[in-house]
């Protein structure tokens, strides 16, 4: 339970985590070295992932890349957002008041994750109008209505966490490492009720039912083929290869990331539910599911870099490029050393 700290609590700093706080350091131990690894793990990863798209132009290829990057960029912005409760935890003095500060944090970490979340349906939408409809496909899906879309999803994710500013209730936990946050600020059940129906539930329907009709009309193409291939070799008298649905293997990819999301956001969206309609909060566990949930932003560049082969072909270029670019600093300053009379590889794939 959020509970005030008594008089004989005063010295200890505000934490979430009880057991984090050590009598030697002034500050929320665990809850800080969880929350520094995060961000700079989501930082460095979303960096990396943001480096790659723009070196490797074969991922620009597929349409839904614009959905990705924009998803890496919001995820970057999470771990740059994440700083302010580091500094915080750390006694750094911040610029303005600690319940404004809380209620800013929350509201924009609400409003990123809210991006990421609607991208992934708008990646599942453009992978079933590519299944369903290839030959117009081209003519629908074109780069202004997805840069339009992009647009549109970025404020309409603000939009549904504005409200919150105007005393509607607390749009997560995110903020609740700043004291004030956790004990005075409380969620309302008709503004949970609100993001839920608004946000939560339509994207989880809408990659439910794509995904679903994006396997099964795989299945479909798949079985036919095989079908077809085995009339031909029994009348040829050879046989060949199975060849797949094309656009299955990038679909898995894609359903790897989504699932990922909605595993690591279940147990945030469960307590929240839970803590909004009962009016119990646990710090322990509001704290958990939060940084969970929070770490997705780094698991999709874990994800994509070991699914995708050309993301890892761009990411290699990448480092191969760094190398090359440390090697010619060091020959530069080394007048001994025999330099390569070869160009220099930039980053295209």
């Amino acid at each position: 339970m959020n509970t005030t700290l008594d008089g004989n609590q005063s010295s200890h700093p505000f934490c979430l985590l009880a057991f984090g706080y050590l009598e030697t350091v002034n500050f929320c131990l665990l809850e800080v070295l969880i929350i520094v690894f995060l961000t700079v793990l989501i930082i460095s990863g979303n960096i990396i992932v943001i480096f790659v798209f723009h070196c490797a132009p074969l991922l620009n290829h597929h349409t839904t890349s614009y959905f990705i990057q924009t998803m890496a960029y919001a995820d970057l912005f999470v771990g740059v957002s994440c700083l302010v409760p580091s500094l915080s935890l750390l006694h750094y003095p911040l610029p303005i008041e600690e319940s404004f500060t809380c209620q800013i944090f929350g509201f924009i970490v609400s409003v990123l994750k809210s991006v990421s979340m609607a991208s992934l349906a708008c990646i599942s939408i453009d992978r079933y109008i590519a299944i369903t409809k290839p030959l117009t496909y081209n003519t629908l899906v074109t780069p202004w209505r997805l840069r339009l879309c992009i647009f549109l999803i970025w404020l309409y994710s603000t939009l549904v966490f504005l409200p919150s500013f105007f005393h509607w209730g607390k749009p997560g936990y995110h903020g609740d490492v700043f004291q004030w946050c956790a004990e005075s600020w409380h969620t309302d059940p008709y503004f949970t009720l609100f993001i839920v129906m608004m946000l939560y539930a339509p994207a989880a329907l809408i990659v439910c039912f794509t995904y679903f009709n994006i396997f099964r009309i795989c299945q479909q193409h798949t079985k036919e083929i095989s079908e077809r291939q085995a009339r031909f070799s029994s009348q040829g008298g050879e046989t060949g290869e199975v060849q797949a649905c094309p656009d299955k293997r990038y679909a898995m990819v894609l359903f790897r990331i989504t699932s990922v999301f909605y595993i690591l956001w279940l147990p945030y969206i469960i307590y929240f539910l839970l803590e909004s309609s009962t009016g119990h909060s646990n710090r322990f566990a509001s704290f958990l599911t939060t940084w969970l949930a929070i770490s997705n932003s780094f698991c999709n560049c874990v994800i994509y870099s070991l699914s995708n082969s050309v993301f890892q072909r761009g990411l290699m270029r990448l480092s191969g490029a760094m190398c090359t670019s440390c090697a010619s600093q060091t020959t530069a300053k080394d007048p001994y050393t025999v330099r390569s009379k070869g160009p220099f590889n930039g980053c295209h794939v």
